[in-house]
């Protein structure tokens, strides 16, 4: 096990897979001068700074993938995957079904996303839910050092398009990740904690708010199951209504707003396969439906945070006309 930094992990992730693979590249906007280490092992041909020209550097992916080649790409900010949503959506994720399966686009697209680092509204936007209801893409969004080096070597080795999400905020957050080959498949989320009173799922830096809620939660009697996602598409289901089942409870925690979120079709997916397991509703903790703030004070309350999150799972676990200060005595 090695102690590293998450963008440690994605650079370790990147050049183990060009050593392993010829056809793997990486272009976009700065990567040749965020990453000097990869140029200089592996040559400008293969690692190359762009203009800030997002859909050409999407459409030059696309093309480069059905050539042949496996290419990585980075578009810096979230929101600027506006610019390239016809190369990505309607070209790299649709043209493998229309050509009857004789082409592939095993391209990856990342961009960084979420709140941390003061970037105002126009670098800061939560898209992911844009992708995940898009034919043909997969979406990857991790919490953790480890998850980001093994799902990101498992998505440059997928033969579709991915797009790769980078929440910010964990840049620099350091983790163990295992030595030696370490792979993720996509499709798997992770049981971060154990619980049976309530479900938390969450993915990217809400995974760490909700383990922070349910230690809190533990102190008091209620005991919290922590999911983390992951791989927004595909989608674990198999864990989710396992989890629900188990505990009857569910609590979905996500930074994007709550209009048509993944939260929303983890809902209904619990609605229509675990209706009977449900002792209450199912809540959603999200952000709000506005451009993020550019203060970080702002910030900090436009994303769910902990305190909120053991709130909403006391209630949740309130008997019916109970007072508040009555529910811990009650569910322990």
């Amino acid at each position: 096990m090695a102690q590293i930094t998450i963008n440690e992990a994605i650079g370790q992730a990147l050049a183990e897979e060009m050593r392993r693979d010829s056809r793997v590249m990486m272009f976009g906007e700065g990567v040749a001068t965020k990453r000097p280490e990869l140029v200089n092992e592996f040559g400008k041909l293969r690692v190359r700074n762009t203009p800030l020209a997002e859909g050409i550097i999407a459409g030059t992916a696309a093309g480069a993938a059905a050539t042949g080649l496996r290419p990585v790409v980075d578009l810096l900010f979230a929101p600027f995957l506006c610019f390239a949503m016809d190369e990505i959506v309607n070209s790299a994720g649709k043209l493998r079904y229309i050509s009857g399966g004789q082409f592939e686009f095993p391209m990856v697209v990342m961009a960084m996303t979420g709140g941390g680092w003061t970037v105002g509204a126009q670098h800061n936007h939560n898209l992911e839910a844009w992708f995940v209801h898009s034919p043909g893409l997969k979406v990857v969004m991790p919490s953790c050092a480890a998850d980001f080096k093994g799902l990101l070597k498992s998505a440059i080795r997928d033969d579709n398009p991915v797009l790769f999400f980078v929440d910010l905020a964990l840049g620099y957050v350091p983790g163990e990740v295992p030595d030696g080959e370490h792979m993720i498949p996509l499709g798997r989320a992770a049981l971060r904690r154990e619980g049976s009173d309530v479900t938390l799922i969450s993915y990217a830096k809400t995974v760490d708010h909700c383990l922070q809620a349910a230690a809190k939660l533990a102190e008091e009697g209620i005991s919290a199951e922590v999911i983390d996602l992951r791989s927004l598409k595909p989608l674990d289901e198999e864990a989710i209504l396992a989890s629900v089942r188990k505990t009857g409870r569910l609590i979905v925690v996500h930074e994007a707003s709550r209009m048509c979120g993944v939260g929303a079709e983890i809902s209904a997916l619990v609605a229509e396969h675990a209706w009977a397991s449900l002792k209450a509703p199912v809540v959603r903790l999200t952000g709000p439906d506005a451009p993020a703030p550019s203060s970080y004070v702002l910030e900090q309350a436009f994303i769910p945070q902990a305190d909120g999150i053991t709130a909403a799972a006391r209630k949740l676990l309130a008997p019916a006309g109970q007072p508040q200060s009555d529910r811990v005595a009650a569910t322990a």
